[in-house]
């Protein structure tokens, strides 16, 4: 029997009170109020109320060993990426890595592979695959439906999804960026759960008014922390805590939901109902088998230090220690096999050549640390016939490259990347995850995007002959190394990039959402051009 003595936070009588929580079998079986008690306080276990993993570029079981000293638990995980590329093989293999790490992984049935019909995806989930999946034991939701417009006008295959996961009695995540009045009603009526969308607070209480959860996302890209933190003045009680997309560096060096507990304490707010929206919400929502320090439940907790920095002393899952002073307790795991999918040929410069029809560019605007992007007009620069990047302007051409059969590349240019030299490109491009590049000329976006095809997947920045590259073998996503090999690699693509002249804080992250159709108003695909305010292609030239 284990014994753990301290300050203990009950975040269902939203108490806290001196105590000796015993342990046996991976139970709490008794909890002894005590004065005598070390002076440590005991929390729930954080929970990241959505996640791509694959964003992390780690596998489920590296990931584990990072965030667990952090004093996360339980992950919410969406594999929507790597089903994207590999299907339901990608989705089992997800499941099965993250079987080897005391890390509780939570995964649902991806509802958009591919995310529209304007992409090209490495596999397709129908209905019926849907439905295959939301029966399984090991699968616990409909993952965020991103095709809003298919639930609004009533689209019979995505309609027949959300009917599944009703039958199923599986939660619906959602995924509506600005979405409001009549639309958005239409969307909640599908029987949508949760958004982690939001970028106002008249937005998220909008969803909230409809019966949806609003999940507070802070990610490596995406930040709405501060913007929509306000809700928890009066909402407690519906919102929880994401980090939707996390990078490997910002993970290791910054943590996970630990930062945003720290945060809300920071802002004045009431440390037990931080903890409550950390653990209680997600955990009471999705139905999880995770412990909430209450008699007979699971001994899932977290020893920190105080209510006001959680410095996490210790994380214990089941009853066993797992993370104890910044340092996981168990193994490495190192997978069997690596699963891909990538048939993409090699480009030449002159694949890449786009004559002018029209007098003005129509550009994707970007803002950093926004996933939103804006359709401007800019005035082209065109060389022999040929419109290139105009690195004076930073309008930069972008392009878009079939990695799962041979194909033309699809062209668009880009503005607020801030290139000066060289190009940029990667395998990470949400949501079907084909090649994604930009640069300051045809020859080096061609060299970028030939660099990639040579690895089958990664992320490369690149001048002239001068490269720096991440291979990532598995779906061109995740990489076999170990984490912090992972993170160190990534921070020296982020500098190269940073260092050829772009001032984002996260370029890759910026460029990777540049093919995602669902989040308007302009982006590119394989396919072309596309509008995201309508729905529908638009032209590059007016």
């Amino acid at each position: 029997m284990t014994k753990i003595s301290g300050h203990i936070v009950d975040v269902i009588s939203k108490t806290i009170y001196k105590g000796i929580i015993q342990i046996e079998n991976g139970k709490i079986n008794n909890i002894q109020p005590s004065e005598n008690v070390d002076s440590q306080f005991i929390i729930p276990g954080f929970v990241d109320a959505h996640i791509h993993i694959e964003s992390s570029m780690m596998m489920p079981a590296e990931f584990a060993r990072y965030s667990l000293i952090y004093g996360t638990v339980a992950c919410i995980c969406d594999p929507h990426e790597i089903a994207n590329v590999c299907g339901i093989e990608g989705v089992d293999y997800m499941i099965e890595n993250g079987k080897h790490s005391p890390m509780q992984f939570y995964f649902g049935a991806p509802s958009c592979v591919p995310s529209t019909k304007f992409e090209t995806s490495g596999a397709v989930l129908d209905a019926e695959a849907v439905e295959t999946l939301l029966q399984r034991d090991d699968i616990y939701f409909l993952a965020e439906m991103m095709n809003y417009p298919g639930v609004i006008h009533k689209n019979k295959q995505v309609h027949l999804k959300l009917e599944a996961a009703k039958r199923a009695g599986k939660p619906i995540d959602g995924h509506a960026p600005g979405l409001m009045g009549d639309d958005l009603v239409a969307y909640a009526a599908g029987g949508i759960t949760t958004d982690h969308e939001c970028m106002t607070v008249e937005e998220a209480e909008a969803k909230m008014a409809l019966g949806m959860k609003v999940l507070i996302r802070e990610g490596s890209a995406a930040k709405n922390f501060d913007d929509l933190l306000p809700l928890l003045e009066k909402h407690a009680g519906n919102i929880m805590f994401c980090s939707d997309d996390k990078h490997p560096d910002d993970l290791i060096k910054n943590g996970h939901i630990d930062t945003l507990a720290r945060r809300a304490v920071a802002a004045g707010y009431d440390p037990i109902e931080v903890l409550r929206v950390c653990s209680l919400n997600p955990i009471k929502h999705y139905k999880l088998e995770i412990g909430l320090l209450q008699q007979g439940d699971f001994a899932d907790f977290v020893v920190v230090s105080d209510l006001k920095d959680f410095e996490v002393q210790s994380t214990y899952i089941r009853g066993e220690k797992v993370a104890e002073n910044g340092q996981s307790c168990f193994e490495r795991y190192i997978p069997a096999y690596l699963i891909n999918n990538f048939n993409a040929i090699k480009i030449t410069r002159d694949q890449l050549w786009v004559e002018p029809h029209g007098k003005q560019l129509k550009v994707i605007e970007v803002e950093d640390g926004q996933l939103f992007t804006h359709s401007i007009f800019c005035e082209p620069k065109i060389e022999n016939g040929n419109v290139v990047s105009n690195i004076e302007n930073d309008v930069l051409k972008l392009v878009v490259y079939n990695r799962y059969q041979p194909s033309s590349p699809a062209i668009g240019f880009i503005k607020n990347i801030g290139l000066k030299r060289g190009a940029i490109a990667s395998t990470v491009a949400h949501d079907s995850h084909n090649i994604v590049a930009v640069g300051t000329s045809d020859a080096e976006i061609t060299l970028a995007i030939n660099r990639i095809i040579d690895s089958k997947g990664g992320i490369v920045a690149c001048h002239g002959e001068q490269s720096c590259l991440l291979p990532l073998p598995i779906g061109g996503l995740m990489s076999d190394v170990e984490g912090t090999n992972i993170a160190r690699k990534y921070e020296e693509v982020d500098a190269w990039a940073k260092e050829l002249g772009s001032s984002l804080n996260a370029p890759f992250m910026t460029v990777a959402f540049m093919s995602l159709l669902v989040i308007p108003e302009l982006k590119l695909t394989d396919t072309g051009l596309f509008d995201g305010s309508i729905f529908a292609y638009t032209k590059l030239m007016e």
